[in-house]
């Protein structure tokens, strides 16, 4: 083979959804999708926390992709969105609850479950896969353009289920394949110990941990940012909309903070 064939071939090796390329410009089909009437009111009051369009952008999705959301649950904010946008040439799996999950996470993946039943012509294509941690394939070893998750990292470090986690992605991503990574970012002058149970993460403890399960870091966006969120609530993050844990008590304050300050972390898999 020719060092040009040879070149030619490691190309068609990247994924759509890997290494760094330049910007391109905003993806008409999220726009529209991020608009469109199906979406509920509770997802698009979210909208300004979350920046969908923009935070899809960044981690690079592609309507060709395979992508992988862990734990979207019933409210389905990405759900909604992906799940039509992938639907002709790409693929969504959703790597939902397994049934040794406790009974309400269960009675939320019925409800997942019944909602995408309810509108075959949206969601007939979602791909529903168990997860949990790695006791589950949550796609064909090697075969995903993009693993998502968001708000979720805290929890499983919590429960000491963060590197199994970290390995099923890596087991379903291409080599050069995407996990894309949203969390409550955690103050700089604490350590991750004295905040962990305020459900905030340090931005670079979750890098460090992330690149010790064999992913490259490529970057941090801003696009979820909140500087008034200033992580030291009496309920930790759960203090802020939409959870407000302390029911009335300040709830007005907690309104103005807005929901919390996230980082928004691009890796591949080395």
């Amino acid at each position: 083979m020719t060092r040009g064939r040879v070149l030619l071939a490691a190309l068609a090796l990247t994924t759509a959804c890997s290494t760094p390329a330049p910007p391109r410009p905003p993806d008409a089909r999220l726009a529209q999708l991020v608009a469109a009437s199906h979406r509920t009111a509770a997802n698009v009051a979210r909208d300004p926390w979350r920046h969908p369009r923009e935070t899809l952008e960044f981690f690079g999705v592609r309507q060709s992709d395979t992508v992988v959301e862990i734990l979207p649950g019933s409210a389905g904010y990405y759900l909604e969105i992906l799940a039509p946008y992938l639907k002709e040439s790409g693929r969504y799996i959703a790597a939902s609850r397994d049934p040794a999950a406790p009974p309400n996470y269960l009675a939320d993946h019925r409800k997942l479950l019944a909602r995408l039943a309810a509108d075959p012509a949206r969601y007939g294509k979602v791909v529903v896969v168990p997860f949990n941690a790695d006791r589950h394939e949550i796609a064909p070893a090697g075969s995903a353009d993009c693993v998502l998750t968001f708000r979720n990292l805290h929890n499983w470090i919590e429960r000491g289920e963060v590197e199994s986690a970290l390995r099923a992605f890596h087991r379903a991503l291409k080599p050069g394949g995407v996990l894309g990574v949203v969390d409550h970012r955690g103050r700089d002058d604490q350590s991750q110990e004295a905040q962990m149970k305020s459900g905030y993460v340090r931005q670079d403890y979750a890098i460090a941990l992330i690149e010790r399960a064999g992913f490259r870091f490529v970057a941090a966006s801003e696009v979820n940012a909140n500087a008034r969120d200033t992580k030291d609530h009496p309920a930790g993050v759960w203090s802020l909309p939409p959870t407000y844990r302390l029911k009335e008590q300040d709830r007005e304050r907690y309104r103005a903070i807005g929901e919390s300050d996230r980082f928004t972390l691009k890796f591949v898999k080395r």
